[in-house]
């Protein structure tokens, strides 16, 4: 009961999302996939989190980012110096996982339609998603990237920045009381001030190339490792979702 309440504690609907800690800025357009998400919420509050562009007309992202109304910006590095590479488009729908739990973070997952294509460009693409049958090893280097708090009494950074994380076997999330395996993955050394951070959950886990996962939570004090949903499990959901859509 107390991991429970100290996991509610840390990710209340306002503070859910994940931001890079001990990384670097990305080189300007380096990872033209990045979505940045506007959300106002359900509460009417202002909120942001991070997404990926899948196909011209769909971004995923994490489930708990879901709003009243959500913008994507594409196309962007620096959020306080727009550029004409910038694409904003309006979700017209939000595809929840139907199994997705708020207080247990399992199937932390969903899917935004957009209201018009993104135009593909040399700082707007797709990233490739990974096979239903694939799961990353343990001691795998990836990378995540998102905007904002490089540190948890730092403020939130305006550039896309990038971090390397380690994949971690479970033993190493066994203190978040609902972590699976199966559907979530641990990633980032406990020995490594490297992490995800309040700020920009749903951000993609890219290993050699391919989106393998979702940020989903940390602690509160962004000591690693991060719980990512696990990309290859929901593989089918997706693919039925886009061409139903």
């Amino acid at each position: 009961m107390q991991a429970l309440l100290l996991l509610l504690f840390l990710l209340p609907p306002e503070a859910k999302a994940e931001e890079i800690i001990g990384g670097t800025e990305c080189k300007p357009h380096s990872r033209p996939y990045m979505a940045h998400l506007k959300i106002i919420n359900n509460r009417g509050l202002l909120d942001s989190c991070g997404g990926f562009l899948i196909s011209q007309d769909f971004v995923l992202t994490a489930a708990h980012c879901q709003g009243r109304h959500i913008t994507v910006t594409l196309g962007a590095h620096d959020m306080k110096q727009e550029e004409s590479t910038w694409q904003h488009i309006d979700v017209a729908e939000q595809f929840i996982h139907p199994c997705y739990n708020a207080h247990t973070q399992l199937n932390d997952i969903m899917l935004l339609k957009l209201q018009r294509h993104a135009q593909l460009t040399d700082a707007v693409g797709t990233v490739p998603l990974p096979s239903w049958r694939t799961f990353v090893q343990t001691g795998r280097m990836c990378w995540t990237a998102g905007w904002g708090k490089t540190g948890p009494t730092e403020p939130m950074s305006n550039t896309l920045r990038e971090v390397k994380l380690r994949v971690m076997d479970s033993e190493a999330c066994h203190y978040f009381y609902s972590y699976s395996h199966k559907l979530q993955m641990c990633v980032g050394n406990p020995k490594a001030k490297r992490s995800a951070y309040k700020g920009d959950s749903g951000g993609p886990l890219l290993c050699a190339g391919v989106a393998q996962g979702i940020v989903s939570y940390a602690t509160r004090d962004a000591q690693p490792p991060v719980v990512f949903t696990r990309l290859s499990s929901y593989v089918p959901w997706i693919h039925k979702l886009l061409k139903d859509n």
